[in-house]
């Protein structure tokens, strides 16, 4: 008997994991996000990250709104099989909500947060 890929998941109580988004061709760590059975089964099926949204209670497929869509390239589950890296290519160049290319735009320098990366796109023109 063979035993289904997502059993071999360690989910937390709330049944969700971590998911980092990762630039398939930079490597850059674009975004982090969480998946339930259900959306990391989705984004398999349909070839783009799909989240479990914490704060709406319900599936949120990425771009869906900014259209900026993630489309799947590689899904890697760490050792102690409670984390996954999903290998996305970004369409449109911007994974964050506020315009950017990336979530992790602050640097901390000599004790502030810097930062580090432009707006690529007012969030007001994505999110209307």
């Amino acid at each position: 008997m063979s035993v289904d890929w997502l059993d071999q998941i360690n989910w937390n109580d709330d049944g969700l994991i971590p998911a980092i988004a990762q630039d398939w061709e930079s490597d850059r760590v674009l975004m982090q996000a969480w998946v339930n059975r259900e959306s990391l089964a989705l984004s398999v099926a349909e070839n783009r990250a799909v989240y479990w949204s914490r704060s709406r209670q319900k599936l949120w497929r990425k771009g869906e709104e900014s259209g900026h869509v993630q489309v799947l390239h590689g899904v890697y589950l760490d050792c102690d099989k409670d984390c996954i890296v999903l290998r996305v290519e970004q369409l449109g160049g911007i994974a964050c909500h506020t315009g950017r290319e990336s979530c992790y735009y602050l640097t901390l320098e000599n004790g502030q947060w810097v930062e580090n990366a432009p707006v690529l796109k007012n969030p007001d023109d994505i999110y209307r």
